[in-house]
């Protein structure tokens, strides 16, 4: 099972990673705290000190088209904040 599915890289992420050593990730909607921990420190080699997870749900969509009425759903995730010991940092642009 892949828990890290991506890195969320966005500007209000990019204010609390430099504000609060925190990054964002989206993982597996079935992996637990401990996995998240233990996916991150052994992919990008820092210490992890705590994990908070978000489930989000997907949201209803709907709209009228010249084709007809179209409805659906946005995907449904699962949110990872990283918080990183003191003086780790992940730099996410390093391999471009």
């Amino acid at each position: 099972m892949n828990v890290i599915i991506k890195p969320i890289v966005t500007e209000k992420m990019t204010k609390v990673a430099e504000k609060f050593n925190r990054v964002g990730f989206i993982v597996d909607r079935a992996a637990n705290k401990i996995e998240i921990k233990k996916a991150v420190e052994d992919m990008y080699g820092v210490k992890v000190t705590r994990v908070n997870t978000i489930n989000y749900d997907g949201k209803r969509k709907s709209r009228y088209t010249k084709a007809g009425f179209i409805s659906g759903r946005t995907n449904a995730y699962k949110k990872a904040m990283v918080t990183l010991a003191q003086g780790d940092t992940i730099d996410f642009f390093s391999n471009i």
